[in-house]
Formats: structure tokens, sequence, C-alpha cells
């Protein structure tokens, strides 16, 4: 029994030129720099300052006027800062090329950031609900004018970087971190909100109650985060594959009798990895199959870090086997 591999097959056949065509293809977009990628990063980069140093001030100006609103929007303004910094490094990192000590590249290295990141973001949102209660509880003053000014030149800060982020082109990062920015928005209205309700009637308890709001939007995106980057380090099946359909997928392949002991899992945060063994109907015709298989699993599933392993014998060894799809009877009399 011989495991095979995608990337370690040499030979002049077809379907080894065929291939190793595939395999020009599916890296293409991941490892070639393009304008595109330039200008996303020009955006990010712009945007990242923009909207870091405002929050630093809105933290400021929120200490300075006692509103936990104000805080609340920076908080959030923080969250969009994390999101642009990590679109960064994952386009620092995706140019760095695998080594003998990291043999799948580096690029978790976004998701390890993305975990931490979440896990700081909740103990935030926990610091604003206890606070908010505790002023609902005993309100204090704040000063509704300078929370109005200080959320409305964050509002404009939000437009500016996300017009920028806007004309990064089709990058993914890009369009990402656009939502966050776009749902920043909110939170900049809910301050201005909470200002001026201070300003002209002086109710303090729309401060914290608004704070709450924000804070909610702040656990929404971040659970998500959280659940992402989890997913991804536990070695997850991604979200928008089935691994029950991947499995009939394969064994529907002409030359192949059953599939079992499958694994598909996250190698980065936008990148599948698969490996399965393989019952074989005809040894002969492996090279064949194996190429069918490939191109089902890169032009369907989008997944093109392959792992085969050819089995032509019934009985399968070991006890942590996953049988994906049984082998049925008019295929034992071909097996050897």
């Amino acid at each position: 029994m011989t495991a095979q591999h995608r990337h370690s097959r040499a030979g002049a056949a077809p379907e080894a030129r065929r291939e190793r065509e595939v395999d020009v293809v599916a890296h293409t977009h991941s490892h070639a720099p393009s304008g595109s990628d330039a200008s996303a990063r020009q955006a990010l980069t712009r945007a990242l300052i923009l909207t870091g140093a405002f929050a630093l001030i809105e933290v400021a100006g929120a200490w300075l006027a006692g509103s936990l609103a104000l805080l609340s929007d920076a908080g959030h303004m923080f969250t969009d800062t994390a999101a642009l910094g990590l679109a960064l490094l994952a386009q620092w990192i995706a140019r760095r090329p695998p080594s003998r000590r990291a043999s799948y590249g580096y690029a978790r290295a976004e998701v390890l950031a993305a975990f931490i990141n979440a896990l700081a973001l909740l103990a935030l949102v926990v610091f604003i609900a206890i606070e908010a209660v505790r002023r609902l509880l005993a309100p204090q003053p704040v000063a509704g004018g300078a929370v109005l000014a200080i959320a409305f030149v964050g509002l404009i800060v939000n437009l500016i970087s996300a017009w920028m982020l806007s004309r990064a082109g089709a990058s993914l990062n890009a369009r990402s971190a656009l939502l966050h920015v776009l749902s920043d928005l909110l939170g900049s209205v809910a301050a201005i909100v909470a200002g001026a309700v201070i300003v002209f009637t002086g109710w303090m308890p729309i401060d914290p109650i608004l704070s709450l709001a924000v804070s909610l939007l702040i656990l929404r995106s971040t659970w998500r985060l959280l659940a992402q980057s989890t997913g991804v380090l536990m070695e997850g099946v991604p979200a928008h594959l089935s691994y029950e359909e991947i499995g009939r997928a394969l064994a529907r392949v002409p030359g192949i009798a059953a599939i079992h002991d499958l694994h598909v899992w996250h190698m980065t945060s936008d990148r599948a990895a698969l490996s399965a063994h393989v019952l074989i109907r005809e040894p002969s015709e492996w090279p064949q199959t194996l190429a069918a298989a490939q191109r089902l699993l890169a032009e369907r599933f989008g997944i093109d870090h392959v792992t085969l392993q050819p089995d032509w014998r019934t009985s399968v060894p070991g006890k942590r086997v996953i049988p994906v799809t049984p082998v049925s009877t008019e295929d034992k009399p071909h097996l050897h």
C-alpha cells in the first residue's frame, strides 16, 4: 500500500502532466502577488492607522466626558482596528514560504491572533456590561456636548475608512474589513444619540443603555470570530463543506469502490485540506482514478491540497477508522 500525494508525483504520463497543470492553476491566486493585492494592502494600512488613532482619542474622550457609550464605541473601533490588522497580517504571512519547521507555512498565526483578540474583546464586553448596570443603578454625570462632538468625528472617520476600503478592489480581506467598519457606524450613531439626548434632555441613563446596545454588536461579531478561529485551530471541517457529501462524491468516481478514514480540515482560515483511504477496484488504473478524484475535489469543493491513499483490501486495520461509504457486494470479487 503506497500513499499518493498530488504534490509529490513525477513522470511524463498524460495524467501526471494534466495534474501538474491543475496544481499551477490552483496555487496562482494564493502565491502570486498582484496589483489588486498591493492596492488592498495600501487601503488596509491607511484605514488601520486612521481607525486605530481615533480609537485611542475616543478612549481618552470617553474618560474625560465620563461616557460609557463613547467607551463602548471606542471598543467597537478597536475591533475594527484588530480586523484591519489581522487582514494585513494575513497578507504578510501568506507571502512567507513553508519551512522545514513549518511545512504548512505560517498562515495559522493569523488564526491564533484572531483567537486571542476574540478573548480580549469578550473581556471588554463583560467590563462594559457590568459598568452599564452599575451606572443604571447609580447614574453619573456625562458631558453630553463632548460625547456628541467626539462621536460625530468618529462617524466621519468611519465613513472615510469605508470609502478607502471600498476602492481597494476585490480583495477578500478588504471586503471583510469593510463590513467591520460599516458595522461600527452604528456604534458612532449610538454615541451621537446618547450625547444629543443628554444635551437636550439631561437624561443620563441613555448613556449606559446605548452602551449595552453597542456591546451586543461587539459580542455578536466577537463570538463569530471566536467560533471561526476555534474551528480552524481544532482542525474542524470547514463550515461551507459537507463531510458526507464529499465522501459520497468521491465514492462515485469511476474506479473507487469505497472511502474510509476521510479527514477534511482547515489549513488556514480560507484554505482546506483533505486526506482519505480509497478502496480501489483495479490497482493498475490508480493514476487515472487519482487524477479524476483530484479534479473533482478542486472543481466542486475548492480543495487543492489532497492526499489519497489507495487500498485494495476489504479489511481495515485499527479501531479509529471513520467509515464513510460501505463496500457493495458486487465490488468484493474485484478486490485483491
